[in-house]
């Protein structure tokens, strides 16, 4: 069966993050907040978006 080397890649990276912090999600979860927290990037969002009004809404 062919596998796309790129997911392979991206999935044997993810692997080796979540190995280090023991596979511990919260763990993974604080280190997301505080690389947000030291990056240079500018963050921004979206203002949520109001639910269409009428009779053929899902």
């Amino acid at each position: 069966m062919w596998q796309d080397p790129i997911v392979k890649e991206t999935r044997e990276l993810r692997k080796q993050y979540a190995e280090k912090f023991n596979n511990d999600a919260d763990s993974i979860f604080e280190d997301i907040i505080k690389r947000q927290k030291d990056s240079k990037r500018k963050r921004f969002s979206f203002q949520p978006r109001k639910p269409k009004s009428g009779k053929n809404v899902a």
